[in-house]
């Protein structure tokens, strides 16, 4: 699911922005993009993460701009600014450019000029920084649950279209028993060319005609799946995976019931009983 969230906050002298992306992922997956002074808290992020978020890619970037005015005193990377000047001067020489290189353009050239901390400045405490991590995310969840809410509204419309379909099999299953108790009278007696119809032989077949094709078990069995998958979209826990299981089930008793149709109005509605899913299944991938 998506979500964004920002948040920043001064911390040891400085200022920390933290952004956090997520996109849909079938896993959890973290990309973490952390200035240098953050990496030791990568376990910790990581941890305060997964405890919010079940599922998805999740992008986060944080960024620390330090406040000169703190007691910093500033050093100069003379290796870094030589090699500033030497990369300028290939370039004057390649392209036949005139002009002098100006220290004022290599002085703000990343990492030239630096704040030389003190030896104690940089204790980072580490619950106020995931405490800003913390209001990152609270904008990732809240955005992730605005987009759920509409998501189980779609998911429950296309279980509710399932459950209209199942009832009119249901209605239909004793019309095509007894549809096809008559056709199988009349096809022996054909075949009999007016002789006698042994009715026990043929009460006999009758039964075991109703029991091949006696879908009875599986409209339960699915109308408990629908039951299941209305439970959990009505929870408070993501409920992506579980649903992801029901689908699959609820497809094995819809294939299991078109394949014992042996009726057009049937078969009509394990279409449409399919076409439903399907899509109920698409919008799974964007789900928690």
């Amino acid at each position: 699911m998506t979500g964004f969230g920002l948040a920043d906050g001064p911390l040891a002298g400085g200022r920390v922005h933290v952004e956090i992306r997520t996109v849909n992922h079938r896993h959890f997956n973290v990309q973490l993009r952390l200035a240098p002074e953050f990496q030791p808290f990568e376990d910790a992020l990581s941890r305060a993460l997964r405890k919010r978020i079940a599922r998805g890619h999740v992008a986060v970037s944080v960024r620390w701009a330090q406040e000169p005015e703190h007691g910093r005193a500033i050093a100069v990377d003379v290796e870094r600014a030589r090699s500033v000047v030497a990369a300028l001067t290939q370039l004057k020489h390649a392209l036949d450019l005139e002009g002098e290189i100006d220290m004022g353009f290599v002085a703000r050239q990343p990492d030239v000029l630096v704040y030389r901390n003190d030896e104690n400045d940089l204790a980072i405490p580490a619950d106020a920084f995931l405490s800003i991590v913390s209001d990152a995310l609270s904008g990732v969840i809240a955005m992730r649950e605005r987009e759920g809410a509409a998501l189980a509204t779609d998911l429950r419309s296309h279980l509710k279209s399932i459950r209209s379909h199942l009832v009119a099999v249901r209605e239909r299953a004793p019309q095509r028993l007894t549809a096809e108790r008559d056709r199988l009278r009349t096809a022996v007696g054909e075949l009999l060319d007016g002789r006698e119809v042994d009715e026990t032989r043929l009460a006999q077949e009758i039964a075991y005609l109703a029991e091949r094709l006696d879908i009875n078990e599986e409209i339960v069995r699915l109308e408990t799946h629908l039951d299941h998958a209305d439970a959990a979209l009505a929870g408070d826990e993501p409920a992506g995976r579980a649903l992801a299981f029901l689908s699959q089930e609820m497809l094995r008793e819809i294939n299991t019931i078109g394949s014992k149709a042996n009726d057009a109005a049937i078969t009509a509605s394990v279409i449409a009983m399919k076409g439903e899913l399907e899509k109920f299944r698409e919008q799974l991938e964007n789900m928690e």
